[in-house]
């Protein structure tokens, strides 16, 4: 006979949930109970078979577990959501409107391969959020083109306008911009575009509220300036 002890430690939790029901309400011992209620889950096998499986069961666990604790740690590689081609060019863009419709500000930012680093600020004129958007993007693509950037990486936080220069036909009622975008991009050769949430955005994001900020007319030279 197995002690309870012993009994306790290979049952299953709710086995042993079980057995203090089985207890309380047939007011039988603790032990009896749980020597019922294994029995019953042994099915065609007797009580001391299911113990001896239990058994073993357990000491495979735990000798996995120490054969885990052995492994050497891996070294963690930072995840990247998108690779590089060598030699280039990277931007971030943003467009805001305030209100929208409203304001507009454009905002974007150029690195070269070697990590200079060109900050594009404008006001834009009046218009809506895409319009914005697509016209802070065609901002770095014109800044990329003047360069010769012929590999182009760019990341921008607006889905509607990656999304429409990306299909053709697009949009109506943005189908100017895009063209105009689709253009420069062909002229470029090597261009692609990425969406990343607006948190991994912000200094294109605060270049194009900067730039809503200025007394500007539609057509307006951007506020450029450069840092290594």
């Amino acid at each position: 006979m197995f002690d309870f002890e012993e009994l306790l430690s290979i049952a299953y939790k709710k086995e042993r949930a079980l057995s203090r029901r089985l207890s309380k309400g047939a007011s039988i011992s603790a032990h009896d109970a749980l020597v019922k209620t294994l029995e019953k889950a042994a099915g065609a096998q007797s009580l001391g078979e299911l113990v001896h499986a239990r058994r073993l069961a357990r000491a495979k666990a735990h000798e996995a577990s120490k054969a885990r604790e052995k492994r050497p740690a891996r070294a963690l590689k930072p995840k990247h959501h998108h690779d590089h081609p060598p030699g280039a060019w990277l931007a971030w863009f943003d467009g805001s409107a305030l209100p929208n419709p409203g304001r507009i500000g454009i905002g974007a930012l150029l690195k070269s391969p070697h990590g200079d680093v060109l900050e594009i600020s404008a006001a834009a004129g009046q218009g809506d959020s895409s319009k914005a958007e697509y016209l802070a993007l065609i901002s770095v693509l014109e800044a990329a083109l003047h360069r010769k950037a012929e590999t182009l990486v760019i990341y921008g936080d607006s889905r509607v306008v990656i999304d429409d220069v990306k299909s053709s036909p697009g949009a109506l009622a943005l189908a100017s911009h895009a063209g105009h975008a689709r253009r420069l991009i062909d002229a470029i050769g090597d261009v692609r575009l990425h969406w990343i949430p607006r948190a991994k955005n912000v200094s294109a994001d605060a270049l194009s509220r900067q730039g809503s900020s200025r007394t500007s007319t539609t057509g307006a030279a951007p506020n450029v300036s450069l840092s290594a």
